[in-house]
């Protein structure tokens, strides 16, 4: 694997992210991805029956409306979709994804690690984050983009997250890569955040505020919690104008999206750029990045089989077919905790309404903006 993501230098880099202490990250391609493999599979078997089912459950009701589970009752009930979400595909995502959990448009045939860390840098330099420096990361998963976006800049970084194992694996994370004086994680509600006023240099978001039930009103609670003249900036999963609500096929892909993803629905990008000027932010730059990909990199490659390296078959349609097959089997065999094959379902039909919203255009995951606190 290629070395470390340059230390604190404010430069752009081309490298993939790795972590010098991890034993398994100093090894050859082939036998960090199998041992990885290994690794994430043991954790998604130790869950118990009850556990797993339970949340299974709880999830998909909210999206069943024979159920109940209309849009209100999942933006009323967001706290819980998006904790049941995440306790259930965390390691999961971990497993085929890595551990930033986001999409990137690959450039110049660079790697789909490289372009990870691109688009996480880029929103480094759009903060200008120095040493001395703490920004605030809304929705931090499980810190890839943080501990990466620490190095690069010098700053200090805090995450925000409500869901409990991703923060226990995202300090467990921070703490083998050296970064845990680095990097913080905080376990709240964003839209409800534990923060004096005028707290953070400057706030960004990947991918994450989609998850919110009320865009304005997150955008106001991130705008609390910044200095004067700050920049919030950010990556969010939007409807471009291409989608046709009319359209059967359209309307398909935007409900496997919202099922397969945790969200309580999806915003045009209209909507985005009224939400943060109802928040009172300035909007200083706002616009899809998904067209500016190479041809041969959309921000879909690595779940539309293309990819043909061990390191990203996981993510590809027949390396997730092959995961569903096989935590059937363990189910039967008791092997796996019941509901894990139902949790390989529904992120199938992710996968899969993810690729044919970025081939029709009807979809976009970086909807990018930066906004200034004025």
């Amino acid at each position: 694997m290629a070395g470390q993501l340059a230390a604190v230098s404010p430069r752009p880099v081309n490298v993939v992210h790795t972590c010098a202490a991890c034993p398994l990250e100093n090894e050859g391609g082939d036998v960090y991805v199998a041992r990885a493999m290994t690794t994430e599979s043991r954790r998604i078997l130790q869950r118990d029956d009850q556990t797993v089912r339970a949340a299974v459950d709880a999830y998909t009701s909210l999206h069943d409306e024979q159920s109940g589970g209309d849009l209100e009752a999942r933006k009323a009930n967001y706290e819980v979709l998006v904790n049941r979400y995440y306790d259930l595909v965390t390691d999961f995502y971990e497993f085929g994804w890595g551990k930033s959990f986001h999409f990137a448009p690959a450039k110049n045939g660079e790697s789909f690690e490289d372009a990870i860390v691109r688009h996480e840098v880029k929103l480094a330099q759009a903060l200008k984050l120095d040493s001395g420096m703490t920004a605030l990361d809304v929705g931090c998963g499980v810190g890839g983009p943080m501990r990466n976006i620490a190095r690069y800049s010098g700053a200090k970084v805090v995450g925000i997250n409500n869901n409990d194992y991703q923060i226990e694996r995202g300090r467990r994370h921070s703490g083998r890569e050296g970064m845990q004086h680095r990097t913080s994680f905080v376990k709240a509600d964003f839209m409800q955040m534990p923060f004096e006023d005028g707290t953070f240099d400057g706030v960004y978001t990947i991918e994450a505020s989609c998850h919110a039930p009320d865009k304005a009103a997150l955008f106001r609670e991130i705008r609390r919690v910044m200095k004067p003249g700050a920049i919030f900036a950010g990556y969010e999963w939007c409807l471009t104008d291409k989608y046709v609500a009319d359209d059967a096929e359209h309307r398909r892909i935007k409900k496997g999206i919202e099922e397969g993803d945790g969200l309580p629905d999806i915003a045009y990008t209209h909507e985005v750029d009224d939400a943060l000027r109802e928040a009172g932010f300035e909007v200083v730059a706002a616009r899809d990045v998904a067209p500016e990909a190479d041809p041969e990199g959309p921000w879909y490659l690595p779940l539309s089989g293309r990819d043909k390296s061990l390191r990203g078959l996981p993510r590809t349609p027949i390396g997730r077919q092959i995961t569903n097959v096989a935590t059937r089997v363990m189910e039967r065999l008791k092997l796996a905790p019941e509901g894990t094959a139902r949790v390989s379902d529904f992120l199938n039909v992710a996968g899969d309404a993810l690729v044919a919203g970025g081939e029709t255009g009807v979809f976009t995951p970086m909807y990018y903006f930066e906004a200034r606190k004025v």
